[in-house]
């Protein structure tokens, strides 16, 4: 366009908008937000003196304030960070975190979190507790608990029950049996039976007790029994000193 044509469209465009102003009377003009960003990248980097000159439904004060908000929108956006919230902690120290509660069933997050700082680990103990809560790890005293199945298979070498089994035989006479069993092979011995199971006969089974696993080299600390009267002092004295000398 020719410089005579563009002077006419501004002068058409001019009496447009006081023929808008006219009509709209009090009423304010809604702009969209895309609308208010356009016209401030326009126009915003006018001088005020230049922008009170012009012919404009909004106010100079108006356009320069949504150049403000406009600059302030671009700057947030550009000094947001990628990630929210914290940074993530090191991998390694949250490997060494995991470490020590794995090897130490009785720290909590606090005191791991002091060993940390004695190893030069910076960092807050609200950290370590979040480290633990991620990896599922339960809190210090329900670590440091031991359950009797866990017992059980962690000492299942050393370990022997013993009870007696009550059976009637063909004939009719009561039998009773002593068995004992290996938590850890799950082998079941017969000690023997008898209809009468004096003191002097489970006295003499307790010692037959260990005869097999003494030659085989085993290693026995525990035997579990019930609270049976059939087993007398004469057992108990005896599979301890037993029990004792395997150890």
């Amino acid at each position: 366009m020719s410089s005579r044509e563009k002077e006419t469209e501004i002068l058409a465009l001019r009496h447009q908008l006081r023929v808008l102003q006219r009509q709209l009377g009090t009423e304010r003009v809604r702009f969209e937000r895309a609308d208010r960003a356009l016209l401030a990248a326009l126009l915003g980097t006018l001088p005020r003196r230049t922008l009170r000159q012009l012919q404009l439904i909004m106010s100079p004060d108006t356009v320069l304030r949504w150049h403000r908000d406009l600059l302030n929108r671009r700057h947030a956006t550009r000094s947001r960070p990628k990630r929210p919230g914290r940074p993530r902690t090191v991998a390694s120290i949250r490997r060494l975190v995991l470490r020590l509660a794995r090897e130490n069933g009785t720290w909590g997050y606090r005191r791991i979190h002091g060993e940390l700082a004695l190893l030069g680990v910076t960092g807050a103990a609200s950290t370590v507790w979040e480290i633990l809560r991620d990896a599922g790890v339960d809190p210090s005293p329900d670590r440091a608990a031991t359950s009797w199945a866990a017992f059980l298979r962690g000492q299942a070498e050393t370990i022997l029950a013993c009870d007696f089994i009550e059976t009637v035989t063909l004939t009719g006479p009561r039998q009773y049996i002593l068995a004992v069993i290996e938590h850890a092979t799950r082998r079941i011995r017969i000690l023997g039976t008898t209809a009468h199971p004096t003191a002097s006969w489970v006295a003499q089974a307790a010692r037959n007790l260990v005869m097999d696993p003494e030659d085989a080299g085993c290693s026995l600390k525990y035997l579990i029994r019930d609270r049976d009267g059939k087993f007398c002092g004469a057992f108990n004295e005896g599979n301890h000193s037993a029990l004792s000398g395997l150890s």
